[in-house]
């Protein structure tokens, strides 16, 4: 250990290799997650009407084991290698050659990129393991919104305690301004909400959004929520105008905005300061 904390590049390096594999977990978190919420709705939903539960087969975020999507074979430990397998087997089912979407690799290269960044921007510490555990959150809800329009209270919630709980030792914000964040990260788009839907008498945003504002409000303190807020819906509001006039995507059809407050909040957590800091001083 005294080696790994001597040489920021090792402990860099290594970093990045534990955010390979990681990654590689985040995808089976991202593709089953959203099965396995959706299972239990039904679930309840047939007890609450009185009807018999339909038989399923169990599905976890750990068995059955991984499958190619087009063939069923189960996926070998040698092909479940992060990036290298993919590179190896050049995007495709190792038994019926079927091609392996892009987004496996691109989520385990995020999941290596955001723990090298942790390791290297907190060094050896605890605040990196906490910044690991934040980004890799990001990246599994960044997706599962993307595809779902979902944000599961089991990673939102888990988060803001964490955050929490590192800063009693004060590790990114004092606890004070940790617990204020936390609070009126949820209270800011609640509001907001509510707003919108008793002028216009639509659903702006879903509740998930509300806990995720607060998860980084309790990671980033609530000095750097106006940042995150701004920086997330100015990101939001291009890439809406940019889909509805290029993509001809309809106004009616709901954007994801997780993918923009967890891009936000990372930033926040690494140059929100600074970036803050160099805005007042030009006022």
């Amino acid at each position: 250990m005294s080696e790994i904390s001597a040489s920021p590049e090792l402990l860099v390096a290594l970093s990045c290799v534990l955010g390979l594999c990681v990654g590689s977990f985040l995808n089976v978190v991202i593709h089953r997650l959203p099965q396995i919420m959706e299972a239990e709705w039904l679930a309840q939903a047939a007890d609450l009407r009185g009807e018999p539960i339909a038989e399923i087969p169990p599905l976890s975020i750990s068995k059955p084991r991984s499958r190619c999507p087009h063939c069923g074979t189960p996926i070998a430990s040698w092909q479940n290698i992060p990036l290298l397998s993919y590179l190896v087997l050049r995007g495709r089912c190792a038994h019926c050659r079927a091609p392996i979407g892009i987004r496996y690799p691109i989520v385990e290269i995020l999941g290596g990129l955001t723990a090298a960044l942790a390791a290297w921007h907190f060094g050896y510490s605890l605040a990196a393991l906490g910044a690991m555990a934040f980004g890799w959150a990001m990246i599994a809800l960044t997706f599962i919104d993307l595809d779902t329009q979902l944000l599961p209270d089991s990673i939102t919630l888990p988060l803001l305690w964490l955050g929490l709980l590192l800063n009693l030792g004060g590790h990114y914000v004092p606890l004070e301004a940790a617990v204020i964040g936390a609070a009126a990260g949820y209270i800011a788009l609640w509001s907001v909400y509510w707003l919108f839907k008793l002028v216009t008498g639509k659903e702006g945003m879903g509740y998930g959004d509300f806990k995720l504002l607060a998860a980084v409000g309790a990671f980033v303190g609530w000095q750097q929520l106006p940042l995150v807020i701004l920086a997330s819906s100015a990101i939001g509001a291009i890439v809406g105008i940019a889909l509805i006039v290029f993509a001809r995507h309809g106004r009616s059809q709901p954007i994801p905005f997780g993918p923009y407050l967890a891009g936000a909040g990372i930033v926040a957590l690494y140059w929100g300061p600074n970036i803050t800091r160099s805005y007042l001083a030009q006022i």
